[in-house]
């Protein structure tokens, strides 16, 4: 992973200034594994979050906005007891591994000093928070592991705390030329990037690829093909670690999404990547792991509900394809009821039982013969009226089926625009609006707990376009409805991707006309809140809110227009971002 030990000595040399001798003001734990707390000091109010996520644990500053839940979880009420109103006394890093202790000055019950240790252990799947007295005795932990899970180390309260056992490594830090040059020696053919990270603590997979490629000019060269002054410049690369020389640095991909990271420049990638430096590690992590951090969250509450509303989405479909396979054969009555007629007159000739009728079709050109198939439990008179009856039963089908084609369409297209907002929902609160609205709706049933807290319903997302015009974005379909038909004015311009499901934009005009860089603006805010989000040269319809009409009987968020405009744009998520509003 990037977050290796050497960028987290980058984090921990970064948070000593901000955060000596801060106060405890709140601790949250907004999910499982995640605490966040906010200390007050010499430089006002500051947030530091620490993670023991498995896949992506880290200690950071954060200006995140993280959902916190209704009822705080124990660990985070034990904490609360022990820790609130404390003052960080240090922050220290085991050296070159990943995991720091941070010491509190705090008070017990009876109002005596009492030193509180919080260790974070950030080492993947065995990632840690773990509470500690001043003894080095474990008050709780978030995960404890006892002989079973690790024999080990146990992580149990009452037990006394002990760092995770050491990798047979060396240091790299404090090594000199000398010891590199005979480090080196030993080497022989093996890859540089793979000896590197075999014997050395604190490396990630990224940095030996790259101390491979500066000295080599490859990222697959072996420790034979190292330039003679090897030695000194690994010696003069890990010597800058020592002193603190950090130059905080994102990756990302040509589409401009966060690739990697890391505490220095990284020249392996070329042209592949763009590189972007960043002041501080927190800014850093926060543009890397925000986006991504609240996607995998909202996957993991929304996948229930996701899963609900793509079986009624799978079911819908089906029965459409059914109405329309009875629909193609009820197209064809008109055959039957000449059918009817045809036995009709040849009445005379047939007798009960019979199971064909041999007779000429009156209605060919030709009046070629045909074989009619009859049933032998009627009676000829009741074969006639079976074909008559057949076709006044498909005259009907058709028209009940038309219309309930059509139902079904409009269900169809509503069902995968509520999937639509589910995929772009931002927090747990939207997820209860599209429940209260599938509820309303009659898709599923309300719930028999009406204990819960009420949330307040979300607003609008607020935007504000380079002109100074504001643009509101819907965030479900009631919102829609509500944004375009209730608080939007007539003359206001109204957005939307051209038959693709997406949010109804606003732009707020006050009886003006909006420049064409913020209709172009609101187009892209259309585009990145739809299903078009990764698509280019979306199509965006955007006309006066005054021709937008709503169908009665329609559902949420449908709606027809007329006397529109169409523009073409593609989603750029940086200019959204910093379009919206704080």
């Amino acid at each position: 992973m990037p977050f290796d030990a050497i960028f987290l000595s980058a984090v921990t040399q970064e948070l000593q200034q901000p955060l000596q001798g801060a106060k405890v003001d709140k601790i949250y734990q907004p999910e499982r594994d995640t605490l966040v707390l906010q200390l007050r000091g010499s430089q006002g109010a500051k947030r530091l979050l620490l993670t023991a996520n498995p896949a992506h644990p880290r200690l950071q500053l954060t200006a995140l906005s993280l959902e916190n839940p209704a009822q705080p979880p124990m660990f985070c009420m034990l904490l609360r007891k022990h820790l609130g109103g404390g003052r960080l006394r240090s922050i220290t890093q085991q050296p070159m591994e990943r995991a720091v202790c941070l010491t509190f000055d705090c008070t017990d019950e009876m109002g005596v000093p009492a030193e509180k240790r919080l260790y974070a252990e950030l080492m993947g799947r065995t990632s840690n928070l773990i509470l500690c007295d001043g003894a080095g005795r474990i008050i709780d932990c978030l995960r404890r592991v006892d002989i079973l899970m690790s024999e080990r180390r146990q992580v149990l309260p009452g037990l006394f705390y002990h760092t995770p056992p050491g990798q047979d490594k060396r240091d790299p830090l404090p090594l000199t030329r000398d010891d590199w040059a005979a480090a080196l020696q030993a080497a022989q053919d093996t890859p540089l990037q793979k000896w590197l990270l075999a014997h050395f603590r604190g490396l990630s997979p990224l940095i030996c690829r790259e101390i491979a490629f500066a000295l080599t000019g490859s990222t697959e060269a072996s420790a034979q093909a190292l330039p003679p002054d090897a030695p000194e410049r690994l010696a003069a690369l890990f010597a800058s670690v020592r002193q603190g020389e950090f130059q905080p640095t994102m990756l990302r991909q040509p589409d401009g999404k966060p690739a990697d990271f890391s505490w220095r420049p990284i020249g392996q990638y070329g042209a592949a990547r763009q590189q972007v430096a960043y002041e501080t590690c927190w800014k850093l992590l926060d543009d890397f792991y925000g986006e991504r951090d609240r996607r995998e969250l909202m996957q993991q509450k929304s996948q229930a509900l996701r899963k609900t509303v793509s079986n009624l989405h799978s079911r819908v479909v089906r029965k459409l394809a059914l109405q329309e396979k009875e629909l193609a054969a009820s197209t064809d009555r008109e055959r039957t009821r000449q059918l009817g007629d045809i036995v009709t007159a040849n009445l005379w000739q047939m007798q009960r039982g019979q199971v064909r009728l041999t007779a000429t079709d009156f209605y060919d050109p030709e009046m070629r013969q045909i074989d009619i198939p009859l049933s032998p439990k009627l009676s000829p008179q009741q074969n006639a009226a079976k074909f008559y009856k057949d076709y006044a039963k498909a005259k009907t089908a058709q028209r009940v089926l038309t219309e309930q084609i059509a139902q079904g369409r409009a269900e169809e297209d509503y069902l995968a625009s509520v999937l639509e907002t589910i995929a772009r929902a931002e927090c747990e609160r939207d997820l209860v609006e599209i429940r209260t609205e599938l509820e309303l709706g009659g898709y599923l049933r309300r719930s028999g707990k009406r204990s819960q807290p009420k949330t307040v319903p979300a607003k609008p997302m607020e935007f504000c376009s380079s002109d100074g015009f504001y643009i509101y974005v819907g965030r479900n379909n009631r919102q829609n409805d509500q944004l375009t038909l209730k608080l939007a004015y007539k003359s206001d311009l109204w957005l939307h991707t051209q038959k693709i499901h997406g949010s109804h934009v606003i732009i707020s005009c006050h009886g003006q006309t909006p420049p064409d860089r913020t209709v172009t603006e609101a187009m892209m805010l259309a585009a990145y809140y739809s299903q078009a989000r990764e698509g280019q040269g979306v199509p965006v319809d955007y006309t006066p809110v005054r021709f937008v009409k709503k169908p009665g009987g329609a559902k949420p968020g449908m709606v027809v227009y007329t006397t529109y405009r169409t523009g073409y744009v593609t989603p750029d998520a940086q200019l959204v971002e910093r379009l919206r509003a704080k």
